[in-house]
């Protein structure tokens, strides 16, 4: 049967086609950029657990924020000594944030940029803010939840 072999063919040849794509739009949610305002953290040993410890309070600028990717959250510090964290997914159509810069947190997909210290969409086309999340701060340590 040639008509069987021909189509498993095109279905393997297409599915490692889109393999490939997808691997190529992975990259673009995370193209590491930042700003002396943002910096962007990920974790090697897979997403930090509720009481896991993010981040030294030291490591989030003032006026700026950290994202972490592998759990999915930014926390910011809007002002001395105050710490927010909110969801890192954009509402507009799911793409990862990747900056934290003057006073917002941007997207890179389509434009959007929501404020440092309520998550409130700063710029659309977002319509919705970010959902905060429950971080703690004790001395010197931020954990999730």
């Amino acid at each position: 049967m040639t008509d069987g072999s021909t189509r498993r063919s095109v279905l393997t040849t297409g599915t490692a086609a889109l393999a490939a794509t997808c691997v190529g739009c992975s990259n673009y949610n995370d193209n590491g950029s930042s700003s002396s305002s943002a910096t962007s953290a990920s974790s090697g040993a897979g997403s930090a657990a509720s009481g896991d410890v993010l981040a030294q309070t030291s490591e989030i600028p003032e006026g700026g924020g950290m994202i972490f990717k592998d759990q999915k959250v930014v926390v910011t510090q809007p002002t001395k000594g105050e710490f927010k964290a909110f969801s890192a997914i954009c509402t507009h159509q799911g793409c990862t944030v990747n900056q934290v810069a003057d006073g917002t947190i941007d997207c890179p997909c389509h434009g959007s940029k929501f404020h440092i210290a309520d998550g409130s969409v700063a710029h659309g086309p977002a319509t919705r803010p970010l959902p905060a999340e429950t971080i703690t701060v004790s001395g010197n340590s931020i954990t999730l939840g």
